[in-house]
């Protein structure tokens, strides 16, 4: 599961011949953060800037999003909070430089970053929603999709021992318009491990942060 990522920069959105990033947010995104969700419209590649924790259509407030930030492929039909916007295929990437895990040695979590080699941004296959709470507010929203990473050899190693082995799917930069344009569920041609030979894992101690989040404690 990815809780916490530093997203795309707005310089590294222009090298990959994107379109402006034209609104600000934070560097560093945690649960209920804005970030920014790149999807395919009838005018185009368009940004968005959403809620990280998908907000369902049938929520009245926020409170769902502290638990739908991320989603798993294999229950994306049967679970309530994400099947309407599965169904409907609103698909999306959250774009990013790096995310964090933990990684346990002696026994003691550690914060760790997953990156491309290279310094590009990365691709995670996401789903967006948009929704009207009780109170009339509107809110776009997303969450990233996960995948079992038991034989991922390098995602394989974060996470508590002899606990479930999760990870972000990402989208293939060649692949990117392909996935934007889904237009059935069958999405199981994206779900694989990313290439480890193109990605690196380091420990990365966390910075101190002026928001609350639910993540501040988990790390040394």
């Amino acid at each position: 599961m990815c809780a916490n990522f530093k997203a795309i920069t707005h310089q590294q959105a222009l090298q990959l011949g994107l379109p402006n990033i034209v609104f600000e947010y934070d560097d560093e995104i945690f649960p209920s953060f804005q970030t920014p969700l790149l999807f395919k419209s009838q005018k185009g590649l368009e940004w968005r800037s959403v809620n990280f924790g998908l907000v369902p259509k049938w929520s009245e407030d926020m409170e769902i999003a502290k638990h739908t930030y991320n989603a798993r492929n294999e229950t994306l039909l049967e679970k309530r909070s994400f099947a309407e916007a599965f169904t409907k295929c609103q698909f999306g990437v959250i774009p990013v430089f790096e995310f964090y895990e933990s990684k346990y040695i002696n026994g003691k979590p550690q914060r760790w970053a997953v990156r491309r080699k290279d310094g590009q941004a990365f691709y995670i296959a996401a789903l967006y929603e948009v929704t009207r709470l009780k109170d009339g507010e509107i809110v776009r929203s997303a969450t990233m999709i996960s995948m079992d990473a038991h034989q991922h050899e390098m995602m394989k190693e974060f996470h508590e021992p002899r606990t479930d082995k999760r990870s972000v799917v990402v989208i293939p930069h060649h692949r990117l318009d392909e996935w934007l344009s889904l237009k059935q569920v069958d999405i199981s041609s994206f779900i694989e491990g990313f290439p480890v030979d193109e990605f690196e894992s380091l420990y990365c101690p966390k910075q101190r942060h002026d928001k609350n989040s639910p993540q501040m404690d988990m790390f040394d």
